[in-house]
C-alpha cells in the first residue's frame, strides 16, 4: 500500500510581495471569522445588547436638537424637522467614529494573532469596520422610525445614499490605517485618537446643516472629507429641500482616495515590522 505524499509548505524569498493580493483573497475566511468574533464581543454580558445602537444615536441626537436648535437657534434644511437633519448627520459620523477608533486599535488589540502566524494584516483593519457597519444599519431603523413619525418621504436620491455609506467607510479605513500603523510604534495615538474623534465632531456639520458655513469658507471646510460625506448622505436622504455642495462633494472624494492610497502605501511598508515590534 502507497502512501499518499505529505504536502509540502515552501517558503519562497519575496513570495509575501510577490502574491499579497492573491494572499488577501485566500485568506478570506479569517476576515470573516474576524468580523463575526468583533460582532460578538461588541454586545457580550451587555444587558440590552444591539439596543445600544439605537439609544446612543437616540439620545445624542435629543442633546443636539435641544443645543443646536432651540438654544443656538440654528436654522434646518427648508421643511426638513430638525430631528432628521441631525439623525442624517449623525449616523455617518458615528460610523466613521466608530470604525476609525476600532481600525486604528486593531492590531494591537490582535498582537496575540499577529505575533504567531503569517496572514496580509491588512485583514485586520479592514475586518474592523464590519462590525460597525453593522451598528450603523441597526441605527438605520431609528432614523425611519423618525421619518414615519414625521410622515417625511424621501426622494429618489435615496437610492444613492450606499455610495456615502461606502465613503464614510474608505474614510475611516483610509485614516485607520495611519493610526494603526504608527499606533504599533508609538502607543501616544491611543492619547490622539479620542481627541480627534471629538475634535472632528465639532469640526464637522453634525449637529448643524452646511448651509451655516458662509460661502466663502465652504470649500476650505470641505477640507474635512467628512463634511462632504455628511452633506452628500444628507443630499441622498432629505427631499427636494437640501442641494449637494457639489466642490466640496469632489474635494471630498479627492482627499479620500489619497488618504486610503497613501494609507495602504504606508501600511504595506511597514507591516513586515509589526511581528517584532508589537
Amino acid at each position: 500500500m502507497q502512501r499518499s505524499p505529505e504536502p509540502k509548505f515552501v517558503i519562497e524569498a519575496g513570495r509575501t510581495e510577490q502574491q499579497y493580493w492573491r494572499d488577501l483573497w485566500q485568506y478570506r475566511e479569517l476576515f470573516y471569522f474576524l468580523s463575526w468574533r468583533d460582532i460578538l464581543v461588541r454586545y457580550k454580558q451587555t444587558a440590552i445588547g444591539i439596543a445600544w445602537a439605537i439609544i446612543r444615536p437616540f439620545l445624542t441626537m435629543i442633546v443636539f436638537t435641544v443645543i443646536f436648535s432651540n438654544l443656538a437657534k440654528l436654522p434646518t434644511q427648508g421643511t426638513t424637522p430638525y430631528p432628521i437633519l441631525v439623525l442624517a448627520g449623525l449616523l455617518p459620523w458615528q460610523f466613521f467614529a466608530s470604525s476609525l477608533a476600532q481600525t486604528s486599535n486593531s492590531l494591537v488589540s490582535n498582537a496575540n494573532l499577529i505575533s504567531k502566524i503569517y496572514f496580509p494584516r491588512l485583514i485586520v483593519p479592514a475586518s474592523a469596520i464590519v462590525v460597525n457597519f453593522v451598528d450603523f444599519l441597526v441605527s438605520g431603523l431609528l432614523l425611519l422610525g423618525l421619518m414615519i413619525g414625521y410622515r417625511y418621504v424621501p426622494s429618489w436620491r435615496i437610492i444613492t445614499l450606499p455610495f456615502f455609506v461606502l465613503m464614510a467607510a474608505m474614510t475611516a479605513f483610509g485614516f485607520g490605517l495611519w493610526f494603526a500603523s504608527i499606533y504599533v510604534k508609538f502607543r501616544d495615538v491611543a492619547q490622539v485618537i479620542p481627541f480627534v474623534i471629538q475634535l472632528g465632531q465639532y469640526l464637522s456639520p453634525v449637529g448643524y446643516s452646511i448651509d451655516v458655513i458662509p460661502e466663502r469658507w465652504r470649500l476650505l471646510y470641505s477640507l474635512n472629507p467628512m463634511v462632504g460625506v455628511i452633506d452628500g448622505f444628507r443630499w441622498a436622504i432629505l427631499n427636494g429641500d437640501q442641494s449637494l455642495y457639489l466642490p466640496g462633494f469632489v474635494l471630498a472624494l479627492i482627499v479620500i482616495l489619497l488618504f486610503v492610497w497613501t494609507g495602504i502605501y504606508y501600511f504595506r511598508g511597514v507591516e513586515r515590522t509589526f511581528a517584532d515590534i508589537i
